[in-house]
């Protein structure tokens, strides 16, 4: 990217001027390195969404932003309805509440290391992964709809898992508003054997080392220590998100040209939030956040499972589950004073500050886990949110690396077993239903995810805490 277009604010901020149909400016969050690494596409994209009507402050990019549909795919905005804004499916994307769930174990390297072949089977064996592979979780009509209003709070009712997991998710499991009539027969059908199961492209299971703890008094609030042992999960809504993304996709393209609304991308499809279409998709978009909690709540009792075979004494308590594509009604100050925003955060995690009251009790002290995963072979990090992230973007941070490469470009450049390979020589043992996955997934195929949390945590977007690094990867 030219950097000419760009007014350096800071160090790690950058701004794009109004122009042409822009309303707000656009940010972006990055060192020069980055910058010069993102492709133009991402300029674009932060600009047309700067034109969306009730845009509010700034249309936002994370340090590990690159081009995606609509939106640039670490993009955050957010709109004010009271002003004629707008909800668009494609700020929040098609893995509708794709997210991470990180569990802590309780256990060290050292006692793990002599079961890692088993767990690495063990895991591989009970949890499906990889496209359109189903589970052992059937639901009927009235189990889908059931789930879809309940989240993971359904799941623990139906017996998997415990009570005490749902003060450790975000919205404690449960997105209110969802509404499963709103969700098409074609999208249900979609995931009627798909519960449970992690799926494809970037999705993992991991076991985690925590090599590095940079804050120890949040650590230990956050119940983790160097040397310790921990279980992230990466997955989302599945093909339910997916057929809801497609469906309302459609319906706002029609929506926008009702409501007289120009848009600079088609992709960007969106429909006023007050509007028919907007409530409509806001209902189903909830329930898809529902089905990836409830599906993330469902393979950490699977998780469980295997653990409780191999290392029964594992303790395996949640440390937080956050999602990183979604819509979310927040409040947040602006100009003095409180105001009622819908939030799009498309490759992004909620990061909110201490204090905040929407942040577990016992965790409200030192502010909400921000949870960035890596791909297989490179650190996962979490974070802490910042009081200085409320005021920068609506609380909110990176969720990962970004891709540095597209998937047809990593295919030219790796084989799915020379990476196996190289990474069991690193002690992480991959397991995969597909090679032709691995590749695309290759390490090198994204940016160096150490670099992009070291420039959150420098901009203030989250406070790093500790580095996690694979010793087993399950990849879709």
């Amino acid at each position: 990217m030219d950097v000419k277009s760009l007014k350096r604010r800071s160090e790690f901020e950058w701004v794009l001027e109004p122009r042409g149909e822009m309303r707000v400016p656009g940010v972006l969050f990055a060192s020069e390195t980055l910058i010069r690494d993102m492709d133009d596409k991402v300029i674009e994209q932060v600009s047309h969404v700067a034109a969306l009507p009730g845009i509010q402050k700034a249309s936002y990019a994370m340090p590990d932003a690159h081009w995606g549909y609509g939106f640039p795919i670490g993009g955050v905005a957010a709109f004010d309805p009271a002003e004629g804004g707008v909800i668009s499916a494609g700020g929040v994307g098609f893995d509708i509440s794709c997210g991470v769930r990180t569990v802590c174990t309780g256990l060290t390297r050292e006692s793990v290391e002599p079961f890692k072949k088993d767990l690495a089977d063990g895991l591989y064996r009970k949890v499906p992964v990889g496209m359109g592979r189903g589970g052992k979780v059937h639901l009927g009509r009235q189990e889908m709809d059931a789930m879809l209003t309940g989240g993971a709070e359904w799941a623990i009712r139906s017996g998997y898992g415990k009570t005490e997991d749902l003060a450790r998710i975000e919205e404690h499991g449960n997105m209110k508003g969802a509404d499963a009539g709103v969700v098409s027969s074609h999208a249900k059908e979609r995931q009627k054997n798909e519960m449970g199961t992690l799926g494809s492209g970037n999705h993992y299971l991991e076991v985690q080392e925590v090599v590095a703890v940079y804050d120890p008094v949040i650590a230990e609030a956050y119940g983790i220590a160097e040397g310790d042992i921990v279980v992230s999960i990466h997955c989302g809504s599945r093909g339910l998100g997916h057929q809801i993304g497609t469906e309302y996709l459609k319906s706002m393209a029609i929506s926008a040209a009702q409501h007289g609304i120009k848009l600079p991308d088609r992709q960007l499809a969106c429909a006023p939030i007050d509007s028919p279409v907007g409530q409509s998709y806001l209902g189903a978009m909830r329930a898809a956040m529902n089905c990836a909690m409830a599906n993330r709540q469902i393979i950490t009792h699977l998780v469980r499972e295997v653990f409780a075979d191999l290392l029964p004494r594992a303790g395996l308590e949640v440390l937080y589950d956050v999602s990183h594509n979604t819509c979310k009604v927040e409040e947040h100050v602006l100009d003095g004073r409180p105001r009622r925003l819908f939030v799009h955060r498309k490759g992004a995690t909620r990061a909110f500050g201490p204090g905040h009251p929407d942040i577990p009790e016992d965790l409200r002290e030192v502010g909400q886990p921000v949870l960035i995963g890596g791909t297989m072979g490179s650190a996962s990090y979490v974070l802490a949110g910042t009081g200085e992230s409320m005021r920068h973007a609506f609380g909110s941070a990176v969720h990962g690396a970004g891709r540095a490469m597209s998937r047809k470009q990593a295919l030219k450049r790796w084989r799915g077993r020379q990476v196996m390979d190289e990474l069991a020589e690193r002690g992480v043992l991959i397991r995969s239903p597909s090679q032709r996955g691995v590749a695309e997934e290759a390490p090198g195929a994204y940016k160096d995810v150490s670099v992009v949390v070291e420039v959150a945590h420098r901009a203030g977007l989250a406070r790093k805490v500790a580095k996690l690094e694979p010793i087993v990867c399950v990849k879709g």
